[in-house]
């Protein structure tokens, strides 16, 4: 046993030279004085402790609106989610304002301005530098290897008694690999101070996560985000996982409501999707892009990656940049970063996306040989929206049939949307919860809004389909709808009921259900029916909706614009 003294922090620490890692007193001793002796703000909140009451504390307007009152600070619920996810006890998490919150509470915390250094490896993620360079603190940079392998031995060489932080990205920004376990463990064993591991393209990755390490390794902090895979790139919630007193010292230092209630709201609804699918849709995609590429002649390499991008190396990455920009595409040109030279880098997108893209390169690269045989494949969308009065996810493939089951809480909405799916030849899964003890207005007028975004999101730039639908009477009830997909919006509605209700939904919310729809799907919608039974009137249309859409949905073979009664729309 030996004592190791940190004299810019006063602390006199025991150092168990035989231990494998670095113990919770000596990381602690990392902490910069005044923040281990900071008294954190108390809020309002912290001192009541109470979620419900007569709030007469913290200065609020006391008339409701959905945002008067000030976010719970410590984020509880949103915690507990993370933590049934994730698998990570809650007194070891940190919620922040993005990952980028995160960093810098790293420097704030650990290192003392213009006297403390980082490493970090060379090229990755930008903002470890700028936020060093915020907070006046050296950044050491690593070079990575030929292959982009993590430089074990170089970043411990550049480290020295001041450096108090080091920052490894796996997989990396831009290169896409993932680096070892047991290379992390080296560095952990091996480096006397704190290593930050983000995780931010973690769940693209085949490797597993090293959040697991964190009751081993008292030094290690895990970064990740809900912003890739789980989708919530604009609601910029980041997460810290570490040792439970370092994500206290954390709590004290970050702005005591970083993060509102609004984004924690949404971001509670979106945690219940299932991604898997969306992440197993883009791991697919990533191979066949990088298959695809590989094959193109002017291709020089594509790096294998373990996240949701590709770094491709080309002989003129700006002219191929610019080409794409020019043409609504945009991908990033990486290659001023260290050891990308000529490098772009793609991130994948939809199936139809990707198509896309590689189209305008093959014509770029090849322009003499080129053929114009784009075709958006996979026309699929699924979309989630979360209100204060509903819950509503939609699923759409309009290239494979069948229903995914309807659940929106009103049987016969169920029923008509059960004949979308059926009559119109796609695919539609609807899962809805609502304030139906209230009304049923939200509920239908919200399914029809992310139905329609979900259809529009599918189509993606809609070239090669029919555009327009007709759908002739139907059954005794003569409903008949008008369909244009084009992107002007209009809705006509000729339709009378002569009862309030059909099933369990009010006739009158039919009218307010096609016109959200068909706003929302930025469509052109003109519906009539006529009859003498209301369920058949409601059903009629509700079939005729369907045929008309199976018909503007439609590709035409060999056809590859979007068709228009003046030429090419």
């Amino acid at each position: 046993m030996i004592l190791t003294t940190r004299p810019e922090c006063n602390v006199t620490v025991e150092f168990d030279q035989k231990k494998e890692y670095m113990q919770t007193e000596e990381v602690m001793a990392l902490v910069r004085r005044n923040i281990r002796n900071l008294e954190p703000y108390s809020t309002a909140r912290d001192e009541c402790g109470m979620s419900s009451g007569v709030f007469l504390d913290a200065n609020e307007n006391p008339f409701g609106n959905g945002s008067n009152r000030y976010p719970d600070p410590r984020q509880k619920e949103l915690k507990d989610r993370v933590a049934a996810i994730r698998g990570v006890p809650v007194e070891g998490i940190f919620i922040g304002n993005g990952s980028d919150e995160a960093i810098d509470l790293c420097y704030r915390i650990f290192c003392t301005p213009g006297q403390d250094n980082a490493v970090t490896i060379d090229p990755s993620y930008g903002m470890y530098r700028v936020a060093a360079d915020i907070n006046d603190i050296a950044v050491r940079l690593v070079p990575l290897g030929e292959d982009f392998s993590l430089p074990v031995d170089g970043l411990l060489d550049a480290c020295d008694s001041r450096t108090k932080l080091m920052f490894v990205c796996s997989p990396n920004n831009p290169t896409g690999n993932s680096f070892e376990e047991k290379d992390i463990r080296t560095l952990l064993k091996n480096f006397r101070g704190i290593l930050v591991v983000d995780e931010a393209y973690i769940d693209f990755s085949s490797r597993r996560s090293l959040v697991s390490l964190i009751d081993e390794y008292p030094n290690l902090i895990v970064l990740q985000t809900l912003s890739k895979a789980f989708g919530m790139a604009g609601l910029r919630i980041g997460l810290a996982f570490g040792n439970p007193q370092v994500m206290e010292l954390f709590a004290k230092v970050k702005y005591p409501y970083n993060i509102s209630s609004a984004a924690m709201s949404v971001a509670l609804g979106l945690l219940d999707r299932d991604v898997q699918r969306e992440v197993g849709l883009i791991v697919s995609e990533r191979e066949r892009v990088t298959a695809a590429l590989g094959s193109m002649k002017g291709i020089e390499k594509v790096w294998p990656s373990d996240a949701n991008f590709l770094l491709v190396k080309v002989k003129d990455p700006r002219g191929l940049y610019d080409f794409l920009l020019a043409r609504s595409v945009i991908v990033r040109d990486r290659s001023s970063a260290t050891g990308c030279a000529g490098c772009l880098r793609i991130t994948i997108g939809t199936p139809g996306e990707n198509d896309r893209m590689l189209n305008l390169i093959s014509r770029y690269l090849n322009p003499e040989s080129f053929v114009d045989n784009y075709q958006p494949a996979f026309r699929c969308a699924l979309i989630s929206r979360r209100t204060a009065e509903t819950s509503i996810e939609v699923e759409v493939d309009l290239d494979r049939r069948g229903s995914g089951g309807m659940e929106t809480g009103l049987n016969f909405l169920d029923h008509m949307l059960d004949q979308i799916a059926h009559h119109s030849g796609i695919y539609l899964r609807v899962k809805a919860r609502g304030d139906l003890q209230v009304d049923e207005h939200h509920t239908m007028e919200d399914v029809a809004i992310v139905l329609g975004d979900a259809l529009n999101k599918a189509l993606g730039d809609k070239r090669g389909i029919e555009r327009y639908g007709f759908a002739l009477p139907m059954d005794e009830s003569r409903a008949m709808v008008l369909l244009d997909l084009g992107g002007r919006v209009e809705f006509v509605w000729d339709v009378n009921f002569t009862r309030e209700y059909v099933g369990d939904v009010p006739t009158e919310m039919f009218k307010h259900f096609f016109r959200s729809l068909g706003c929302a799907m930025k469509a052109s919608l003109h519906i009539s029916a006529k009859g003498e039974n209301n369920h058949h009137i409601a059903e009629g249309i509700f079939k005729a909706f369907a045929r008309a859409l199976k018909s503007a949905v439609r590709r035409e073979s060999f056809c590859y614009d979007l068709a228009s009664s003046k030429g090419v729309f």
